[in-house]
């Protein structure tokens, strides 16, 4: 489940090359000298008190080779700092901040030799404003020493940055044919009570969860209570009956149709990054309430918590028991895993159990967990369990060979083509092996799961830091795995490329905007400001990118990156966002490819009240100066920026804006990616 964290405003992955990162730890450590015009270079294990003011960016340096690792504190004694790492070519190579006061720690790699440097600025209260109060801080550079070739010690150089007293931590396990290789924790279970991460902490392992509800649904066509090819309402007949059938195996391969309650209750103004309720038994409701599907069942591939739900309760009413009581009698107990179990809701008690934090303005906050997420979520466990999980994969004891193999495959839509995803498990390819795994993400909580049946091999990563990036577990496989593994080559020679000979007017044939295959609403629009270059996607912030070959590009603030496709006349076509696999997306041509520029006198057609049905609640589209907002009772005002004609986004939503016959605004539909075209009419 991937809830969206809007206090979060920076995070530089911690897989990430650290070129960013090194700049980061410089950032902040030079961050605590004195304000100068020239930059301060940081020295290892020194500690540097300073002062920022308002408005200050204050610079610093280290120096690195190629591939060193960089480990620092930052402690933000009375100033909330934000982070600007430039490499040693001054492209920048991220930004870094979210937590406002205690120490932050900061940790990573050098992509290349040379000098870097580091902004350091008091981080904005808000959008508006440019720059925060300042304060006093402390910086200190704990480590610089060559990145490990040890596997284990590089496992330990990647968690650092969750390690210590004062931080949520972290849990790593790796195995082979029945051998454990490496199982170690790190930082915190429990902030307030000071309880240290345990290899045997149950962790809260978000989406990581939907295998297990996809196993029991398999156990249960086993054992002949239901088959895949089911219409749901055979199950659950108190569902709508749409026009089109959904079948049990659309639920658990995410091709269901049926939109996705998280972000549908966002549309409401529900927010559950702040801890508000959500019962397993609105989940029916939301589905009762939906119109018609968002797509033909087996036609799309469309990431769907409320399937996962759906799943959950299917299961329940084909064995008469509660989920969770089913997977203990039925998986657990008779696997072994005796420190796993389903949390029927967020007020469950779960003994040894890891609090989930995120950064905040004030420090650490403990956040809780998702509501009514059962069977898409929920599941606490441990890293050993898991490891006992993926053996059973390996050699079954519960659960048929058949059964294990069919969620292994990949899916194959209506039209022949495959998703990569198979009954809850992402199907894929690491070094030329097969790779089957799948993350999680609660409202903190963060894990990773991998699994390479042809060396029988596998390892989990667990967190209870909101920032944690469970997609460093592929790398520690490529670590652990690497006699079994092929060297990956990538495109185009990083060795070669050097992203400061990249001419910026190269960019211009890329510049434009691009409509994803899997949503078409969802445009990602590229352009460039002098030597720049920016991605932004419909709803979303504007987002800086930086070239890594000719045609290729890798997202600054987030962990993806865009490789641009040309067609046999050589012209740019299309491109594929490498974000939670690959998406591709199809150039816009003609007046689609030109964003809708309305005159400000235009606008004030929009302004009114709606109200959905769906959903009851209302949105104001109000004209304020020369630019449309929408205002929400419960949801941060936004601006509306234009996108195509009569479509707008903004708050991480999109409104398509429907006219009657005589050119009135009557409505709008309402989108954001996972959940499409909630209707609302004006009703003033």
């Amino acid at each position: 489940m991937n809830p969206r964290f809007d206090r979060l405003r920076f995070r530089l992955p911690t897989s990430a090359p650290l070129g960013a990162f090194v700049a980061a730890l410089v950032a902040a450590f030079v961050a605590a000298g004195e304000i100068s015009a020239q930059a301060a270079e940081l020295q290892r294990g020194r500690t540097v008190p300073g002062s920022l003011a308002s408005g200050d960016t204050v610079r610093y340096t280290i120096d690195a080779d190629e591939g060193t690792f960089l480990l620092g504190e930052v402690n933000q004694l009375s100033v909330d700092v934000n982070i600007r790492v430039l490499g040693p070519d001054g492209a920048q190579l991220g930004m870094f901040g979210g937590l406002g006061k205690g120490v932050e720690r900061i940790a990573g790699r050098t992509a290349a030799a040379g000098t870097h440097t580091v902004e350091v600025f008091a981080a904005p209260r808000d959008e508006d404003d440019g720059g925060g109060p300042g304060g006093q801080f402390e910086i200190t550079l704990v480590r610089h020493e060559p990145v490990a070739a040890d596997p284990g010690r590089l496992t330990d150089q990647l968690m650092a940055r969750f390690d210590g007293e004062d931080s949520p931590g972290a849990a790593v396990r790796v195995w082979r044919d029945g051998r454990t290789l490496f199982s170690k924790s790190y930082g915190m279970a429990n902030l307030a009570y000071g309880i240290p991460f345990e290899e045997d902490t149950r962790t809260n392992i978000g989406s990581t969860s939907k295998q297990f509800t996809a196993f029991a649904i398999m156990l249960q066509a086993e054992r002949g209570l239901l088959s895949l090819d089911d219409d749901i309402r055979k199950h659950i007949p108190e569902l709508p009956k749409f026009d089109q059938t959904i079948r049990v195996r659309h639920l658990i391969t995410h091709t269901s149709g049926l939109r996705e309650f998280l972000n549908l209750l966002r549309m409401t103004g529900r927010r559950t990054d702040h801890g508000d309720w959500i019962d397993r038994r609105e989940l029916i409701e939301i589905v009762q309430r939906q119109p018609a599907l968002q797509n033909v069942p087996g036609a799309e591939y469309n990431y769907n918590n409320t399937a996962f739900g759906l799943a959950a309760v299917i299961v329940e009413r084909t064995s008469g028991v509660d989920f969770h009581l089913f997977m203990q009698e039925n998986v657990f107990g008779p696997l072994g895993m005796t420190r796993s179990m389903v949390r029927p809701s967020n007020r469950h008690i779960v003994p040894d159990m890891s609090e989930g934090y995120t950064p905040g303005p004030d420090g650490y906050r403990q956040i809780g967990d998702l509501g009514g997420a059962v069977g898409a979520g929920t599941v606490y466990t441990t890293i050993a369990d898991l490891q006992t999980w993926v053996e059973n994969y390996a050699n079954p004891r519960v659960g048929t060979r058949e059964s294990i193999d069919e969620m292994m495959t990949s899916f194959v839509l209506n039209d022949g083509e495959e998703t990569g995803y198979g009954y809850g498990l992402s199907v894929g390819e690491q070094g030329g092996l097969k790779r089957v795994s799948h993350g999680g993400a609660d409202v903190a909580h963060r894990s990773m799961l991998v699994y390479l049946p042809e060396i029988n091999a596998g390892l989990t990563t667990q967190s209870n830091h909101a920032q944690f990036n469970s997609g460093v577990a592929y790398e520690l496989a490529s670590a652990f795995f690497e006699d079994a593994l092929k060297e990956e080559v990538p495109a185009a020679d990083a060795g070669e490329f050097d992203p400061a000979a990249y001419d910026a007017e190269d960019f211009d044939e890329f510049a434009g905007r691009y409509a994803l295959d899997a949503a078409p609403d969802f445009i990602l629009t590229f352009t460039r400001e002098d030597d720049t270059f920016h991605t932004q996607a419909t709803g979303q912030q504007r987002l800086e990118i930086v070239p890594t070959s000719d045609s290729t590009f890798r997202l600054l603030a987030v962990e993806a990156s865009v490789t641009f496709l040309r067609g046999e006349d050589g012209e740019v076509e299309g491109l594929t966002m490498h974000q939670n696999g690959d998406n591709h997306a199809t150039r816009l041509e003609g007046e689609a490819a030109e964003a809708w520029a309305p005159a400000a006198g235009e606008l004030g057609a929009f302004e009114g009240r709606f109200y959905s049905e769906e959903l009851e609640t209302f949105y104001d589209i109000v004209l304020e100066g020369e630019e449309l907002a929408f205002h929400h009772r419960r949801l941060d005002r936004a601006t509306l920026t234009p996108g195509e004609e009569d479509e707008f986004s903004g708050g991480s939503f999109s409104f398509s804006f429907e006219r009657d016959r005589n050119g009135q605004v009557v409505g709008f539909y309402l989108s954001n990616v996972r959940t499409r075209d909630v209707r609302f009419a004006r009703v003033r």
